[in-house]
């Protein structure tokens, strides 16, 4: 096995790990929706700091429902990978295409030095 190979079988050993463990630890056992967002959490935290507090805004659309929001959540980060994905896949190719013209560059020239008829 190489060591590239090695390295993403530990990468997605650890991120099999990152969502399996809370699961197994039964880490939110206690609570009610155990694997709320930190918006949720944050705004648990602030009502009991100040009962009284309002927020200064409210959100320009409000889901009808969680698996909605959910479902509108994956669907951003799906096309945020996409978007990066082709940003990196744009710069691989063009740098590829870059190594080719260098290397045809080189090879035409080093042609032309030649002398031919030896």
């Amino acid at each position: 096995m190489s060591r590239n190979a090695r390295i993403n079988a530990l990468l997605l050993l650890a991120v099999a790990a990152l969502a399996v463990l809370p699961l197994v630890l039964g880490l939110g056992d206690r609570k009610e929706e155990p694997f709320t967002g930190a918006d949720a959490e944050a705004e648990t935290a602030i009502t009991e700091i100040e009962p009284d507090y309002e927020p200064w805004f409210s959100p320009l659309y409000e889901p009808p429902s969680g698996e909605i929001e959910s479902a509108l959540f994956a669907l951003q980060a799906a096309l945020g990978a996409g978007v990066l994905a082709y940003y990196f896949g744009l710069c691989r190719g063009r740098r590829q295409g870059e190594q080719r013209a260098v290397a045809a560059a080189e090879a035409a020239a080093a042609s032309r030095d030649t002398p031919e008829g030896d």
